[in-house]
């Protein structure tokens, strides 16, 4: 697969993980590359020249995804700066697992605002402009746990599955506007979080219930999201597509 032209690609919550490799795919294909990062966030530099080293020209700006007028003032600093937006993968996300139980209001508002609050916040930014253009791509990243459930995560769940709501609305309301709005479902993929799970877990409860007996690679992810924004995607909209080794099937 090759990018026909080479167009802006906005990846929320890039550096590092699965959204470190996404920019690695897209970079490969031709586009052109930005991500954001936390404000004061101390390895930033780092990371970009660490990029530059590999031969990867990345440009990354501050953004609180959790807050509105933050994500105004990065897409239009990305904008005025790079150039309108073509492609957003909303991959910010977080966890904070804890039993209904002892879930409270914050670690409950802080999740959904970090992963479902966020595709508000930064779709806003650029669906104008693409249905303007006649061409974009909006790719959110969600999650198994979202279509599934999972133990401890009332929170991740609901918004991860907020997600795929909120791509099939959108995907109907600009269907006609040469602009398509997909989901992504990993499950449990070799990124930095999850390896964070002791080895002992791993492999007596979450690695038994992959058909395939082994965790995703981020790269297998970033091969999907780069499909999704190419040319040949553009009659896929509304979909909610698995990448979890048969874990789940629906």
């Amino acid at each position: 697969m090759t990018a026909e032209k080479s167009r802006v690609a906005l990846v929320t919550g890039g550096m590092g993980g699965l959204g470190e490799a996404i920019c690695l795919k897209l970079a490969a294909l031709g586009h052109i590359v930005v991500t954001t990062h936390s404000p004061g966030n101390a390895k930033t530099k780092e990371w970009l020249t660490g990029m530059r080293q590999q031969g990867h020209e990345f440009h990354a700006y501050p953004c609180d995804v959790t807050d509105y007028d933050s994500c105004v003032a990065c897409v239009a600093a990305v904008v005025k700066e790079v150039g309108p937006v073509d492609v957003l993968v909303n991959n910010a996300g977080i966890t904070r697992d804890m039993t209904f139980k002892k879930m409270d209001r914050i670690n409950w508002d802080l999740v959904v605002k970090t992963n479902l609050d966020s595709c508000f916040n930064m779709t806003k930014q650029v669906a104008d402009g693409m249905i303007d253009r006649g061409w974009g791509r909006i790719i959110n990243i969600s999650s198994v746990n979202g279509q599934k459930g999972a133990f401890g995560q009332t929170n991740y769940s609901a918004a991860k599955a907020g997600m795929h709501g909120f791509t099939k609305a959108l995907a109907l309301e600009v269907a006609r506007k040469g602009v398509t709005v997909n989901t992504i479902s990993p499950g449990y993929i070799g990124t930095k979080m999850v390896m964070a799970i002791p080895q002992e877990v791993l492999d007596s409860k979450i690695i038994p219930q992959i058909p395939m007996g082994r965790l995703g690679k981020p790269e297998e992810v970033a091969g999907l999201v780069a499909y999704l924004a190419s040319e040949e995607a553009a009659f896929l909209t509304g979909a909610n597509i698995a990448i979890n080794g048969g874990q789940h099937m629906f």
